[in-house]
């Protein structure tokens, strides 16, 4: 419930401020390095069907991605990726190309390629522009939106999770 909240609330946040990164997957990282990978893409799934139901119909497409997120966080995590500041910026970054690799076909069935958020896009068209493919014109329109987005959502989480009380982090753990 709590991590379904921070995922909405992250997200229409960026969305009202036009930011370029959505910061909506807080919630999947964090569900994910409290209770592994199968709670996380749980979360994931879980957070983008409330979101598309209620608020954006279209972001339903994008649930696989956030189920994968949820997955690479949890397997990280479990592998000990998240235990300083400079393994979560690697963790985050083969978090970004997950998500990047999973969401450039959607991106490219749906919108031509396109993101949707203007910093991205902008970039997208100057390749397009430029004769680069349109799936490499759309990787990296993803690319870059997904890696400013999962860094500062994998610091977040980061710090979050440091901050929780161990009875909190025991609970969702078997290691008795």
């Amino acid at each position: 419930m709590v991590y379904r909240f921070l995922n909405r609330f992250e997200h229409n946040l960026a969305e009202g401020l036009k930011l370029p990164v959505w910061l909506g997957s807080l919630g999947t990282f964090l569900a994910s390095m409290l209770a592994g990978p199968i709670a996380g893409a749980i979360s994931g799934f879980i957070n983008h069907m409330i979101y598309g139901l209620t608020l954006s119909p279209i972001s339903t497409v994008y649930v696989i991605t956030s189920i994968a997120i949820g997955i690479a966080v949890g397997v990280l995590y479990a592998n000990g990726w998240f235990s300083s500041a400079r393994r979560v910026f690697v963790s985050a970054i083969i978090i970004a190309i997950v998500s990047a690799v999973i969401s450039t076909p959607l991106n490219v069935i749906f919108w031509g390629g396109q993101t949707g958020i203007a910093w991205g896009d902008s970039l997208f068209a100057v390749m397009v522009a430029n004769h680069a493919p349109v799936w490499l014109a759309s990787f990296t329109d993803e690319f870059v939106l997904d890696i400013l987005d999962k860094v500062c959502v994998a610091y977040l989480a980061f710090f979050i999770y440091r901050q929780l009380p161990q009875r909190m982090v025991h609970f969702f753990r078997d290691d008795k």
